[in-house]
């Protein structure tokens, strides 16, 4: 069994929140969760990056001087990459670095990440959240009251909500993501999660779907 704090907004305990291990995962798979964050990383790249080759750049083609005769070292155009102004012998060209692991990879490692947060003692799980108006200071206090105002921080909510969402946009420590869009990179890159039970009861019947 895996137990987690069950607190309100004030921080107050209110009891536990307990689950078996097995309906995310059976294992923590360390390889995997590697893979997939590096995944995510890489499908963020922009791959813009673009210089110039020879052909690209602009003047004239025609050979600076004759071959011979000259004294002089024998030269092409002014478009060499051996001349200031010329292009790139090698230029850089945009490419797509983005790839996709199979989906059930991608679901057992958001399961084991999941997982991994509460057998290290770094989740805690609310008992409910609303918000009435996106105030700032709302979830900045919330989130001191629960001792991980200092620490990035995920913040899982059981659906998209606008009005958490705008309150805790401000705080650049903070990330807030709905149960079903939450993935291994969301939940290893934050050092501590704050998931709302509702939230969780859906991710532990997720678990057991997959």
């Amino acid at each position: 069994m895996v137990s987690a704090p069950l607190k309100n907004v004030s921080g107050s305990d209110v009891g536990s929140y307990e689950f078996d291990a097995a309906e995310l995962a059976s294992g923590i798979n360390k390889q995997l969760l590697h893979d997939v964050v590096v995944m995510y990383e890489a499908n963020q790249r922009a791959g813009t990056v673009k210089t110039k080759s020879r052909g690209m750049v602009s003047g004239s083609t025609k050979k600076l001087y004759r071959q011979k005769g000259t004294g002089r070292a024998r030269a092409g155009n002014r478009r060499t990459p051996v001349r200031v102004g010329g292009g790139h012998a090698f230029g850089k060209k945009p490419k797509d670095w983005s790839y996709r692991l199979p989906k059930q990879a991608i679901r057992l490692a958001t399961r084991m990440a999941l997982l991994s947060k509460f057998q290290d003692d770094e989740a805690i799980v609310l008992d409910s959240l609303a918000v009435d108006a996106p105030k700032t200071r709302v979830i900045a206090d919330m989130l001191g009251s629960l001792g991980v105002g200092g620490d990035s921080c995920l913040l899982a909510i059981r659906e998209q909500d606008s009005v958490v969402w705008r309150s805790g946009r401000n705080i650049q420590s903070l990330w807030v993501a709905p149960a079903v869009e939450l993935n291994a990179y969301q939940l290893l890159h934050q050092k501590r999660l704050v998931v709302t039970k509702d939230a969780m009861d859906f991710l532990r019947g997720q678990g057991q779907g997959a």
